[in-house]
């Protein structure tokens, strides 16, 4: 699927330069017990990622309104002027335990769902993302910045500002790594038996990208219970796919 947000060719000065969001597949997996002896509960962490491989950079506006910012996106078109495409999320002052600063709201999404079912039994309770130039990918596309754009810390502890821009530049990524800032999901009462764990970034579509197909991306895992603990065991690593499944021999 491809949307292209100007009726114009790519030569064309109103051309458009879109962002193409790759979900990376998830990776870094980690179990974790908490909670006392005799009452523990068990989560699964993973380091989730996103580069964009496009043709411009992805620009992200927040403006005051209330207690949080309205997300705009900033569209670079050829012949260097903008355009906005308004209302694509909210941007919100998230405290967290070592920090506070500004996350726009569900910019990639985590769930567990078993195989054979398109439903989550499992869904993330993600506060959002600082989004920067944290990685350089290991695509370079044509239209790759030179150097790191997006390097700030999204307002750290400046919760008074009226406005704020975030982003990805063409050729970096941003990632999180597992358990940081709720990167996991739980696994109490899941049943054993095989389920994916799907990442999926701009899972409500609202950002304007050169391309969808390689949104979401997927490991297949077989989880089992051993004396009240999990294990787990990836089966296949699916890039650009929500439907991961064990390859032929």
């Amino acid at each position: 699927m491809v949307v292209v947000a100007a009726q114009a060719s790519r030569g064309s000065a109103a051309a458009p330069l879109l962002p193409d969001l790759d979900q990376e597949t998830p990776s870094d997996l980690r179990l974790r017990t908490l909670g006392r002896t005799g009452a523990h509960t068990y989560r699964l962490g993973f380091r989730s990622a996103v580069r964009n491989v496009g043709d411009g950079a992805l620009v992200i506006r927040g403006r005051l309104w209330g207690a949080a910012m309205d997300a705009d996106q900033v569209i670079q078109l050829v012949d260097g002027s903008e355009r906005t495409i308004r209302d694509v999320g909210s941007i919100e002052y998230v405290t967290s335990p070592d920090h506070r600063h500004w996350h726009y709201l569900g910019f990639d999404r985590y769930e567990l769902r078993r195989v054979g079912s398109a439903n989550a039994v499992v869904r993330d309770r993600k506060s959002g993302f600082c989004l920067g130039d944290r990685y350089r990918a290991d695509v370079r596309p044509a239209n790759a910045a030179p150097a790191k754009v997006y390097r700030g810390r999204c307002g750290l502890g400046a919760r008074g500002l009226s406005e704020i821009e975030e982003g990805i530049s063409v050729g970096y990524g941003d990632a999180y790594s597992a358990f940081l800032e709720y990167q996991d999901l739980p696994l109490d009462g899941l049943q054993a038996g095989r389920y994916l764990l799907v990442h999926h970034v701009n899972a409500d579509g609202r950002l304007r990208e050169l391309s969808y197909v390689n949104n979401s991306a997927s490991v297949l895992l077989d989880l089992r219970w051993h004396d009240k603990a999990p294990s787990l065991r990836i089966l296949a690593l699916c890039p650009d796919s929500a439907t991961c499944s064990v390859p032929r021999s």
